[in-house]
Formats: structure tokens, C-alpha cells, sequence
């Protein structure tokens, strides 16, 4: 367990992660060594199992807190999730307050909610079970995701869930949702994220954003945008690997054999 990360994440301490969606326990290390403050695990659109989440959580170690994001907003979903020892979930498309308000059941131990009981890695496998139980209910972080116009819509309502520890703006999604795929920075989903800035503010409501590079993140820094994920693995990957390419075809040829 991360005894820090939702105090840090409810007090708005700028939070800097990454998304991963390789499934890949060795990437999950690297990117926590790099020194991030969370990582963001994908489990809605890349390949990640549970086996292969646990893993992933496994690799990163005490080193950097792991937040799932589970496929759909289901009780078995985050079940998984956090039996697996993941530090809170992020559960996509949260549109009502009555979406957001069962979610938060369903991270919580009774009496505060509905979560089941079970034995698994977050339990240390039986080994402390009792101290997980006792202190889960303060340590597990939930994350609830805007990504859709109708959860712009119902955002004032959503904020006053109690139990919901930030909101995570999704834009890609969100300009979908608008008929505006991809065009983030369109003055109608610009307009959208801003009602849902403010009614976080409003609240208190610690807020994150997903933004494929620093350029894209620095304006929602500005605006007080507090649970970063910035760039993700696969981009990674590819733009290290075309620069290196692009570097290496102009250097000069020559058909001279060496020695």
C-alpha cells in the first residue's frame, strides 16, 4: 500500500505519471525508476490482464504508486483492481452522480461501502490481512473519469459524491463525444474542460488530465490541474526510436570497408 499517494492526491500536490499500456512488467519498472509519481496503468484500451497488471504493480515496487484503470465501471472490475494492489483505480466513463456514488461503494470496505472480501496480493496473501482491511478505506485513491459531454452536463452533481478523491478529464474521448474526434484544443472542448475545471474548483476536487506531451500539459498546470499523466510507453518507444533513426540517415556514407 501507498500511505502517501491519496493524501498527496486529495491535498493537490502536483502528481506527475505516466500512461502505460504495454503489457509489460519491464516497461512499469523502467518508467518507475525514471522517478514519476504515479503510473497509469490501462487496462480500458491496452492488453492488460489482471495476471498481467499484478505484475506490472509488482515491477514498480514501493517506488512508484500504481493506479488501474479498469475497462468499464463494474463491481468485479474494481474488485480486481485493487486485490491486485493497485493504489485506486480510475474508472472510465462516469457520466451521473449515481455511477459515481456506486463506484465509490464498491472501493470500500463495510460499512463505508460494498467492497467483497477476499484473500489476494494486497492482502500479503493472508499474511496481513487484518491491517489491509483496517486501513484500505483511508488509503485506496478513486479516480472518476469526464469524458463524455453528458458527464459535462452532470458534473456539479458529480463532484459532491463523497468518497470521490479527484476527476480526471479524458479529452480525447470527450471531443469525440462532441463530434470534434481528436481536436482537443477546439474552442467547444477547450469551453467543456473549463466547466469541469471549475466546478472542481468549486468543490475542492482535485482534478487530472491526460496530455501527450509537456507542450500539451503546461496550460492545465497553469489552471491548477493537479494528476498529471503525461506521454505514455508506446510514445515513447516510437519517437525514441524514429529521432534515432532520423539522426543516424544524416550522417555522412561512405562505401570504404573499415581497417
Amino acid at each position: 500500500m501507498f500511505h502517501s499517494f491519496r493524501r498527496r492526491l486529495r491535498a493537490r500536490d502536483r502528481l506527475l505519471g505516466t500512461l502505460v499500456s504495454l503489457p509489460s512488467p519491464e516497461v512499469a519498472e523502467i518508467l518507475a525508476a525514471v522517478g514519476f509519481d504515479w503510473l497509469f496503468l490501462d487496462g480500458e484500451h491496452g492488453p492488460l490482464d489482471c495476471l498481467t497488471a499484478q505484475r506490472m504493480i509488482q515491477a514498480a515496487g514501493d517506488r512508484c504508486p500504481c493506479l488501474l484503470r479498469i475497462p468499464l465501471a463494474d463491481e468485479i472490475e474494481v474488485k480486481k483492481a485493487l486485490d491486485i494492489g493497485a493504489a485506486g483505480v480510475i474508472v472510465p466513463q462516469v457520466s451521473t452522480a449515481e455511477q459515481a456514488a456506486r463506484v465509490v461503494q464498491w472501493c470500500r470496505y463495510p460499512p463505508a461501502g460494498t467492497r467483497g472480501v477476499g484473500i489476494a496480493r494486497a492482502h500479503g496473501y493472508g499474511g496481513y490481512f487484518g491491517e489491509y482491511v483496517q486501513r484500505a478505506n483511508e488509503e485506496i485513491s478513486v479516480v472518476v473519469q469526464v469524458e463524455h459531454i453528458d458527464a459535462v452536463r452532470n458534473v456539479e452533481s458529480i463532484v459532491e459524491v463523497a468518497g470521490i478523491d479527484a476527476v480526471f478529464v479524458g479529452p480525447y474521448d470527450l471531443s469525440a463525444s462532441m463530434g470534434l474526434m481528436g481536436e482537443v484544443s477546439h474552442a467547444e472542448v477547450t469551453a467543456a474542460i473549463a466547466i469541469v475545471r471549475d466546478a472542481c474548483s468549486r468543490r475542492q476536487m482535485p482534478l487530472g488530465i491526460f496530455g501527450l506531451d509537456p507542450r500539451a500539459i503546461r496550460p492545465h498546470l497553469e489552471q491548477g490541474f493537479s494528476l498529471i499523466a503525461a506521454g505514455c510507453d508506446s510514445a515513447y518507444v516510437h519517437g525514441g526510436g524514429r529521432n534515432t533513426l532520423a539522426q543516424l540517415r544524416i550522417l555522412p556514407h561512405t562505401n570504404s570497408a573499415p581497417g
